[in-house]
């Protein structure tokens, strides 16, 4: 088009020049007249396409070709780093992907981020990955549901707690008659490291029971066997070691009595103490 207006401006210069004192006849102001009109017809050709606003629709950010990248905005730089990265068999799956190839600037990104379409199992994966980053972050302990008030719908929302889980934190919850703190939780059969801490980042427990804390030096065998952690066999042979030991002076002792689960010293802690 550039071509064409250089070549009807030269067409123009032409005809001046030929005439004699810058004199036109009939014939050549009338020629003159059509190509100054053909002109005009031209430039306004011109300014509606540089007007013109591309429609985006979504489309695959992997599969940008030099046109597609013009129309949207980017230098040709831009565009040669995203086909590089695709001839290495490497695919961008987000908009930060595409970002860090290409290098573009973060208000053109905003502009076409929002109609990169990518397949169905990118955008599960992408979710995924979102929602097990919301579930690890700490929240602050106002914004923590109470863990003695959760219910197992609740429980189910974070990553690694189905229906049998949810149930069985339930179930522990109603036998300890509350938790009295978090690291209970360790107690929960099944509940991994990663999910444990997803599940505190969440919930910790606000409105723990009331627990008497039993010396364990002066408690009586049946007082012993209600706590959670011991069972009446236990019981009585923390009564015997106690007895045959004159007393306990340390809850590192407790480790030599057979069966004793030493592994949950810190949760036996909330319940019995020694004086």
């Amino acid at each position: 088009m550039f071509l064409i207006i250089l070549v009807l401006l030269g067409g123009m210069f032409w005809v001046n020049k030929q005439t004699p004192e810058n004199k036109l006849t009939k014939t050549q102001e009338e020629e003159f007249l059509a190509v100054q009109k053909e002109l005009d017809s031209l430039k306004k050709v011109q300014a509606k396409i540089q007007k013109k606003t591309y429609k985006i629709y979504p489309f695959n950010p992997n599969f940008i070709t030099d046109y597609k990248g013009y129309t949207l905005g980017m230098s040709p730089e831009e565009i040669d780093r995203l086909h590089a990265f695709r001839e290495k068999d490497q695919w961008v799956n987000s908009k930060e992907d595409f970002q860090e190839v290409t290098k573009i600037s973060d208000s053109l990104l905003n502009k076409i981020a929002p109609y990169f379409k990518f397949p169905e199992w990118v955008t599960t994966q992408n979710n995924n990955k979102k929602r097990r980053k919301q579930q690890t972050k700490e929240l602050p302990y106002t914004q923590k549901t109470d863990l003695n008030e959760a219910t197992a719908a609740q429980l189910e929302e974070i990553s690694g707690i189905g229906k049998k889980l949810a149930l069985r934190i339930l179930r522990y919850r109603s036998k300890l008659g509350g938790f009295v703190a978090d690291i209970q939780i360790k107690d929960i059969y099944g509940l991994k490291y990663e999910t444990e801490q997803k599940l505190l980042a969440r919930f910790t427990v606000k409105t723990p029971p009331s627990v008497k804390v039993l010396d364990i030096n002066t408690a009586s065998l049946i007082e012993l066997s209600e706590i959670a952690y011991f069972d009446y066999e236990l019981a009585r042979e923390i009564v015997n070691y106690r007895e045959l030991h004159q007393g306990i002076k340390t809850f590192e002792e407790l480790a030599k009595i057979e069966d004793f689960p030493a592994y949950q010293i810190e949760r036996i802690k909330l319940y019995v103490q020694i004086n």
